[in-house]
């Protein structure tokens, strides 16, 4: 199956591709975006891939779910386009880099500056109904982008995986912790970033093994 995604995950994922969960889940997603409104739009839905070649991979941020309101995802977790006002968890993120590293809040809250970078910021689930939360897990999505994340963890090595939330850290089976670093805390929803999300230090914490690594960090 013919997939359009940057080149070196092409290469990477092509096994994916061929195998009958992943043309079930092209043609689901395909019959909801003919039926309803779905976010994001079809030409950013590998936006994140497409910013990060597989081989400039040097953090991976997971995320659960793209934003469902209409202009907000733009296919990297956690962000939206510009002129969108940045969600709850995104301005507790930003908080946390202004308290960890000094850094003023941006006026726009997309993070393709990071993704140019080498951060992966790739959701379990890369669709979304609008205004449905949710509303395409368990399609197929979490096999694929947990594929992603073991491809990443045996065939990379010195990369940081950052888990903010129990959902993401339940990935951390997937990565031997001899090879990378990983860093896990509370998530920075509303609901619970008080509960250990802010004062993680983790964006410093990145930086400073990518340093380590002879890596150059990443301008948060």
């Amino acid at each position: 199956m013919a997939v359009r995604i940057e080149p070196s995950w092409g290469a990477v994922l092509e096994s994916e591709f061929q195998q009958p969960y992943f043309q079930q889940l092209t043609e689901f997603v395909r019959q909801e975006y003919r039926q309803t409104a779905c976010y994001p739009p079809g030409n950013k839905i590998f936006a994140a891939f497409d910013l990060c070649p597989f081989n400039k991979v040097k953090v991976v941020i997971l995320g659960q779910d793209p934003y469902h309101e209409p202009g907000q995802a733009e296919g990297l977790c956690f962000s939206v386009a510009d002129g969108v006002q940045q969600p709850p968890s995104l301005v507790n993120i930003f908080k946390e880099i202004h308290d960890d590293l000094g850094i003023q809040t941006p006026q726009s809250g997309s993070l393709r500056r990071w993704a140019e970078q080498g951060v992966l910021l790739l959701n379990a689930t890369l669709t979304v109904r609008a205004h449905a939360a949710g509303s395409h897990q368990r399609h197929g999505w979490e096999t694929f982008t947990d594929a992603v994340i073991r491809h990443l963890a045996n065939d990379r090595s010195g990369l940081v995986f950052i888990l903010w939330g129990s959902f993401a850290q339940n990935k951390c089976a997937f990565i031997d912790t001899t090879k990378h670093l990983v860093l896990k805390s509370a998530h920075p929803s509303p609901l619970s970033a008080y509960r250990g999300f802010f004062g993680n230090h983790h964006f410093s914490l990145a930086n400073d093994y990518l340093k380590r690594q002879g890596l150059t960090p990443i301008q948060w």
